[in-house]
């Protein structure tokens, strides 16, 4: 074959295996790039968690029976571990949940008493906890084992002990994590979200308005003058029938003039005008009836 006839085969052969080459290369880059966003994405998720006291509690209760209480490293230790199972979708969803869970803690964590003059020093490390702070070296620790024993088992990467606890994580052959840490919760306690009812603005209240003079029911007291009213009468009958009964009907018209105009109680004619009246009448020339 000629030299021509080699370099024609040379190329042709390039031709056909570089694009299998080149999608090879790419395909695997592409795998890659998936799984990493696939670990941010999931990481990246960040929940937030209301804890209330019995939460609390329960986190004191774990830190007091699994580390040696003397140790505020292994107490913030246990309490990182605690938070880690707390993040991940593989453990109950409360810090009770998590501390209580069968065969995972010492026995009786929830119920034994914590009667130790160390419990001050736990229940500050639990504050401390809950506030954020972990362990630097349980990024994605989530088990632990008291400090000597051994397993046989290759998974387990011991990467911190303290508070006579051997924490590990478990990882794949590779070296890969089994089950990585997502972004551990925002805590916040419960008491932080409960709003107090909102008081009415006293400023800005609509004021009621009061009426400028409130009606008053007036009652008047008639007075009582004393010492008038019909005089005695004269010997014998001089005031003729018709002039009594006209000064009669005069006094009941005064009267109720009286009591409609200023209310009184009590009705009387003017002295002056029964002065006069009397006068006109003793001025007449009348015969006076005969007595028998």
């Amino acid at each position: 074959m000629s030299r021509a006839g080699s370099w024609k085969i040379l190329v042709l052969v390039g031709t056909v295996v570089a694009p299998v080459l080149v999608a090879g290369c790419t395909t695997s880059k592409g795998g890659a790039s998936h799984l990493a966003e696939g670990v941010i994405s999931k990481s990246g998720s960040s929940k937030t968690y209301a804890y209330t006291a019995k939460d609390k509690e329960c986190l004191q209760r774990a830190m007091f029976f699994e580390s040696n209480r003397s140790s505020q490293d292994g107490l913030v230790a246990v309490g990182t571990v605690v938070m880690n199972r707390l993040a991940s979708d593989k453990y109950p969803d409360t810090i009770c949940g998590v501390v209580g869970q069968k065969k995972q803690f010492a026995p009786g964590v929830l119920s034994r008493r914590m009667n130790s003059s160390a419990l001050p020093d736990v229940e500050a490390a639990a504050d401390a906890v809950l506030k954020g702070k972990r362990h630097p070296k349980l990024r994605n620790a989530m088990f632990f084992h008291t400090a000597g024993l051994k397993f046989p088992y290759r998974n387990m990467h011991y990467v911190l002990v303290a508070g006579g606890n051997a924490f590990y994580e478990k990882r794949h052959r590779d070296g890969t994590l089994e089950a990585p840490v997502p972004e551990a919760p925002r805590l916040v306690a419960q008491a932080d979200i409960m709003q107090a009812p909102a008081l009415p603005d006293m400023a800005k209240s609509r004021a009621v308005p009061m009426p400028t003079q409130l009606p008053v029911d007036q009652v008047q007291v008639a007075s009582i003058v004393q010492d008038q009213g019909f005089g005695p009468r004269a010997k014998g009958d001089r005031v003729a029938p018709h002039a009594a009964a006209e000064q009669q009907t005069a006094s009941q018209m005064t009267a109720q003039t009286t009591v409609s105009s200023e209310t009184a109680l009590g009705y009387g004619a003017e002295q002056k005008s029964v002065d006069a009246i009397g006068e006109l009448l003793l001025s007449q020339d009348r015969p006076e009836p005969a007595f028998q």
